[in-house]
């Protein structure tokens, strides 16, 4: 109702109320005024004064946020997403709302910008390249911080300083574009067994990289109609990227991307099992799980598949559990698969399990094993299992 009228005091005199909107807090903003006249006369007032603020401009939302010494980090970034995000593009948006979830929004974001000086800003930005993150990723987390402090700056009045500008990124190697390592057997099971303490998505989509090589997109992209769970094997036909705010289905790399993989009996027990806990969860929901359900997705019923960032933002976090070396990316394990199996099967079968265009591919993919290394390793793997008395192998001096 656009106003109201109550007679406030016998005989004449009354309480005039015109809407006038809503705060930021959604709560209703009135204008009060008392008039004196008949009760014709003050329905006539009143709808005087609603056609007045009705011809006004739209009324300015009232902000809740007070720039003090109070003022956090969080604050600075939600005034700004509130004034600005706006005019940003739906990526670099979900970029930011990215960043500032995962690397800002528990630590430094809590902090008071009057408390923080540009030493704890350096050294923050000096553990996320401790824990890790590329260069890429701490530039852009700085910046994002930077933008929100120099607003908070202006908004206020000078009240909130800005202490990013005066902080330095920390420092990388100049030496450009080192091979990824493929991680060892024992990263490898150390990755598996932490991950067992995660949500059970992550743990059989980190166990399935492993086990398949295939690509993160790709995996992201399976559903649970491209799982043939009687005959171990997936297809794989699809992958994710990340576009228009929103994960996004693709076709294949390539055509040789299109490919059916073998998975062994482990892998094959930790989907089974995912496979029960979506449809429970479905369940709980009141939700359809159909055939066409992601397998990885993090909404229940599986309609939409899960952003790849969302997976390397957790093998980030689960490589610092498992306290493995933070030159193993998530990517490192399709190199460890492309290592693993090179002695094993032929480069064609290889090539065609990777999804690969060309044999060339293959080279770049598999680290280099020295043949005495190779014969190192199997003399070693003899006396582990307890077998180097059995049938020792032989090997020339020379």
């Amino acid at each position: 109702m656009a106003g109201s009228m109550r007679l406030v005091a016998a005989p004449d005199t009354w309480e005039l109320r015109v809407f006038k909107g809503r705060d930021s807090a959604g709560r209703i903003k009135h204008r009060y005024q008392r008039f004196q006249g008949s009760k014709r006369q003050a329905e006539r007032e009143l709808a005087r004064l609603v056609a007045e603020q009705e011809a006004k401009p739209a009324p300015m939302v009232e902000s809740e946020l007070r720039w003090s010494s109070a003022t956090t980090i969080n604050d600075a970034i939600a005034a700004w997403q509130e004034n600005g995000w706006q005019d940003l593009s739906p990526s670099t948006i979900r970029r930011y709302q990215s960043i500032w979830k995962m690397q800002i929004k528990d630590s430094i974001g809590r902090r008071r910008i009057a408390s923080l000086s540009s030493y704890e800003v350096e050294m923050y930005l000096r553990n996320l390249k401790g824990q890790g993150l590329a260069e890429a990723t701490v530039r852009q987390t700085r910046a994002v911080l930077n933008r929100a402090c120099r607003l908070a700056q202006k908004w206020s009045g000078g009240t909130v300083t800005n202490p990013i500008a005066d902080s330095e990124m920390p420092g990388w190697s100049t030496e450009s574009n080192e091979p990824v390592r493929a991680p060892s057997i024992g990263e490898v099971s150390l990755l598996l067994q932490s991950a067992r303490t995660f949500d059970p998505r992550i743990s059989c989509i980190i166990r399935l990289i492993v086990a398949t090589g295939m690509r993160r997109g790709e995996a992201c992209a399976l559903r649970w109609s491209d799982c043939d769970l009687e005959n171990r094997a997936i297809r794989i036909d699809k992958s994710v990227v990340a576009a228009e705010g929103k994960a996004v289905l693709k076709g294949p790399k390539t055509r040789a991307s299109i490919r059916t993989v073998a998975i062994d009996q482990r892998s094959l027990d930790e989907l089974v099992k995912l496979h029960e806990t979506q449809k429970e969860l479905a369940r709980l929901a009141e939700v359809s799980f159909l055939q066409e359900s992601f397998v990885f997705s993090f909404e229940p019923g599986g309609a939409t598949p899960p952003y790849p960032d969302t997976i390397s933002h957790a093998f980030i976090r689960l490589r610092t559990l498992a306290k493995v070396a933070a030159d193993i990316h998530l990517h490192s394990l399709r190199h460890f698969q492309a290592t693993a199996i090179d002695s094993i099967i032929s480069e064609k079968q290889k090539q065609s399990r990777l999804g690969w265009t060309n044999p060339i591919m293959a080279r770049h993919y598999t680290d280099s094993v020295p043949e005495e290394d190779r014969r190192a390793a199997d003399h070693i793997g003899h006396l582990l299992e307890g077998s180097a008395n059995d049938n020792p192998p032989t090997f020339d001096d020379d």
